[in-house]
């Protein structure tokens, strides 16, 4: 949550003190340390070129200020932040500098100073990061929360809130008419609606200094909702309309226009857009085609030692189900002795089928590379949903409330499911469940800076071994 308060502000503004006095720190260890890269016109002019890369900066930091007091913070997040940061304080002072000097050399150093000067800043915003957690893990800088209404929705709201004691949230209970099913122990129950209402009309104080509001009654109560929101706008309370859900199953709702209609659809995809699919194919086609030409040298070697432990083909092809349901040949190496159940039965740890080293593909991934080749095709992106053979796709269909959601994407070599701790063997129905929570999710909230981690945590597991690559 990104809400905004004299605490936030008090946050943001010793950020902003604090960039400014690491950026004079960092020109100055410049000057005694590296004096030869420093254009000539930084010796001569020293103070007038301070003062422009300090007014570049107060000037990009009101266009991209610090974001280190939301409450649900990721690491991609704020590192995207600062590189946009340094980009425009880094283009601002180079324009600046230019303008009143026609010297040499600014662009080298600018390149090496912008890049230093990224590290330090993402450095310094973890370490703030860090002492405002334990800040808030104090007691101090918290949001006072209560939750309206008896959906379970509100029972996984609040504890997605409290997943991390230092966002600072505090839950006071909740108010409802009838109690909340299999509700925690630690969400109170404060009374029903007319004993809230009831609430309203005393004068002074916010009830309970409530700060935020989380209501998910149905349009049923709409006198009551309108009465609420109406508080809240009177004692500057936060209110959030929380979604209902119907027998388990979660809308995520996204506002879009229908000529002078305003509509709302359940599903938000990012990849709708063709810039960004324009962005995710372009990366897709520049990445494959280098992994594919460090891949064709070994493609000998690998057909050699697949031949001697193992009669037939060297690539192993099957129908695989793709975007909008199509079918595709998806390739791999080859990793198992030819049988009649490829087709049906997912790999298992001790799987007779595999030979020795088709197993040691299989572990360190060599066998999905020539999927690399299905990216180049169209049919594949790099990440995305992980394709599933025909025969799973019809019995999860049928089993799975939006199991074909997953399928409004390419789908991937690699993917969020796979990088979270669902990949492999799906022994039991609730194993695919979470992986198909986490496809979707992924659709819902791609960005190419979450390709980019869900790549990074892929070369990790070929590092550090993945227990469930087998």
């Amino acid at each position: 949550m990104r809400q905004s308060n004299i605490g936030n502000d008090i946050i943001k503004l010793l950020a902003v003190f604090g960039d400014v006095m690491l950026l004079n720190i960092l020109l100055l260890a410049f000057l005694l340390l590296f004096p030869d890269i420093i254009p000539h016109y930084f010796h001569q002019c020293t103070k007038i070129t301070a003062l422009v890369a300090n007014f570049a900066l107060i000037f990009s930091e009101y266009f991209f200020q610090p974001i280190i007091h939301w409450r649900k913070l990721l690491l991609e997040d704020q590192a995207i932040q600062i590189l946009k940061l340094t980009i425009c304080h880094v283009l601002l002072t180079f324009v600046f500098v230019r303008l009143l000097c026609d010297g040499g050399g600014f662009f080298k150093f600018m390149f090496i100073f912008g890049f230093t000067e990224y590290i330090f800043f993402l450095n310094l915003r973890l370490i703030e990061r860090y002492v405002i957690r334990r800040y808030r893990l104090s007691g101090h800088n918290n949001r006072n929360i209560v939750f309206i209404g008896s959906d379970i929705a509100n029972t996984m709201l609040y504890e997605e809130l409290l997943s991390d004691p230092s966002t600072g949230y505090k839950v006071l209970g909740y108010y409802s008419n009838e109690t909340i099913e299999n509700c925690p122990d630690e969400l109170s129950y404060l009374g029903d609606l007319n004993s809230l209402i009831s609430q309203f009309e005393i004068d002074g104080a916010k009830i309970e200094n409530i700060d935020e509001v989380f209501c998910n009654l149905s349009h049923d109560y709409s006198e009551e909702i309108i009465s609420i929101m109406r508080y809240c706008d009177k004692h500057t309370i936060h209110f959030f309309y929380v979604p209902l859900m119907f027998d388990n199953y979660r809308l995520h709702l996204k506002p879009e226009m229908f000529g002078d209609f305003m509509l709302f659809t359940n599903h938000i995809e990012p990849l709708a857009k063709p810039i960004n699919r324009i962005i995710k194919r372009t990366f897709d086609i520049a990445f494959s085609l280098i992994i594919c030409a460090c891949l064709l040298p070994f493609i000998p070697l690998i057909a050699i030692l697949i031949k001697l432990q193992s009669p037939g083909p060297i690539f192993f092809k099957q129908d695989r189900t793709g975007m909008n349901g199509k079918v595709f040949k998806c390739y791999k190496f080859r990793s198992m002795h030819i049988n009649k159940d490829s087709d049906m039965n997912q790999a298992t740890i001790d799987d007779p089928r595999k030979f020795s080293f088709g197993n040691f593909m299989r572990k360190t991934n060599i066998d999905e590379f020539p999927q690399f080749f299905n990216v180049l095709s169209g049919c594949m992106s790099i990440v995305g949903p992980r394709p599933h053979m025909l025969y799973h796709t019809q019995q999860y269909r049928n089993l799975i409330d939006k199991y074909m959601v997953r399928h409004f994407c390419k789908p991937g070599i690699t993917g969020w499911a796979q990088v979270t701790g669902f990949r492999g063997e799906t022994k039991e129905l609730w194993q695919m469940e979470e992986r198909i929570k986490r496809d979707i999710w992924y659709i819902e909230n791609w960005t190419f800076w979450l390709d980019i981690r869900i790549i990074l945590l892929t070369a990790k597991s070929l590092i550090i071994h993945d227990k469930n690559a087998y």
